[in-house]
Parts: C-alpha cells; structure tokens; sequence
C-alpha cells in the first residue's frame, strides 16, 4: 500500500502535477509516524513485502486505539495478534468493517484487495486443541494474501490419517506444522515431501512437555531435512515465514 502511495507521489511530481515541497511534506510520514509510545514502521511493506502487525498483549486499549487509528490513514490493511473482545470492541468504533476471530484472537481490517498468490499454503495441526495457534497461522497467511487449505488433527498417534491425505501435501508449496506434545508431526511430514515445512511447536501438552518445550528440541533435532522452527505458539512468524517463501516463488513465476 505503501509503495503504491510513493509511486503515485513521484509520478505526480514527474507529471508536473504536483510541487517539489508538497511531495516533501507528504512524504515526511512514510518512513515512520512517531506516537510518542510507539512508531509506526510505514515503510516495512516497502522493505519486507508486507505492513507492520500490531502484537496486542502489553498494550494498553488506548495505544493500540493509536496505532490503528495511524495505520487508517493511509489505507493500509490491518492486522492485529493476540487480541480479545474488549480490544475488538473499541478497533471496530474507528473500523465498522473489522473481523475478529475469536479462537486466534486475531483482527483484520481490509483497506486493500490483495490479489490472492497462485501458490498454497497447507497448515496441518496434530490434534485438535493445537487448532488455535493453527487458525492464527491461516488467518495472518490469508491476510497476507495466500491461498490457504487446513489439514487438523492427522498426529502421529493415528498416522493413517495424515497418510490418507497425501495429495493435500503435495499441492502445498509450503507447509506449517502445527504441533504439541513430543512434536513429532513435523519429521513426519518433512520425510514425505519435497517442500519447505515450518514447525510451529505448541504449549500443549501434560508436564513434561514444559510449555511446549519438549516439541520444540523435538522439531529442532529432526532427522528429516527442509524443516525450520519457529517459536512456540508462534502461528503468526509460521505464516509470515511461509508468505515470505510464497513471495519468492510467484516472484520466480512471474520472471519464469
């Protein structure tokens, strides 16, 4: 969104339509917009793709009132982890037309159609109460404009479940893995495919899972080559790794 206000700002300065300190002064906000409690980074869609994510916990309702409020401005799309109702409530008075959902505790705002990418994202969960960390993989993907399919509850205490939906694998250009427990789900679907697997290790688990610990040094030690870790409960920097490998791939296409 970003570039496309830059670009419109110097084709305009190029057609004559518009005066040199006009530009200037409309562009003094682009690199970042100071709040006093926080700085909003316009230019990281320019830098890395895509718009800066507004991670809620630790905020109070009136800092992220401010943020959105900034972000608004220029009709950029939005996008907030680790939201809750209250929070919702007050986003949804600034922006009538605000989702929120509720079991990944995420809200987005859409300013701007995205173009959906050609290539798909798979998220697989190991079982069903890794679900809400899964779902925050799918919505911050979707948002982030990709084609997502889910795949739950195929952990490897029943293999043959996973097994009957190979074909679902083999479409996916990337696939996250989401999982709890031992964490093994990941090793298993990196020594099927020929993919880029993102393991995204949950704090579900009894007590020696260590709050997702245990699936973590599993994911992190797997035998199966093209996985990579992110951090635990981390559905989010799943999907925005995953997006960021997408990106290259429709680049690829596109020059191909």
């Amino acid at each position: 969104m970003y570039k496309k206000k830059l670009k419109k700002i110097l084709e305009k300065v190029k057609n004559q339509e518009m005066e040199v300190d006009e530009a200037a002064e409309s562009l003094k906000d682009l690199p970042y917009k100071d709040l006093g409690f926080a700085r909003i980074d316009h230019h990281r869609s320019i830098r890395n793709g895509y718009p800066e994510v507004i991670y809620c916990e630790g905020k109070s309702l009136d800092e992220i009132e401010g943020i959105v409020e900034e972000m608004l401005r220029n009709e950029s799309n939005i996008l907030a982890s680790r939201a809750n109702e209250e929070i919702y409530q007050r986003i949804k008075k600034l922006a009538p037309e605000a989702k929120y959902y509720e079991r990944s505790k995420m809200i987005f705002i859409e300013k701007q159609k995205l173009e959906k990418n050609k290539s798909k994202i798979l998220v697989v969960s190991g079982g069903t109460s890794d679900i809400p960390v899964a779902e925050e993989a799918v919505v911050t993907a979707e948002a982030l404009g990709n084609n997502v399919e889910t795949l739950y509850d195929v952990g490897v205490a029943g293999l043959h479940r996973l097994l009957g939906s190979l074909d679902k694998l083999d479409e996916a250009e990337v696939i996250i893995v989401v999982a709890g427990m031992e964490g093994a789900l990941a090793s298993v679907v990196g020594g099927l495919v020929d993919k880029p697997v993102v393991a995204v290790p949950t704090s579900i688990g009894y007590g020696a899972n260590f709050g997702g610990l245990s699936a973590m040094l599993t994911m992190l030690n797997s035998c199966a080559s093209g996985v990579g870790v992110v951090n635990i409960d981390n559905g989010f920097g799943a999907a925005y790794l995953a997006s960021t490998i997408v990106l290259q791939i429709e680049k690829a296409r596109k020059e191909g």
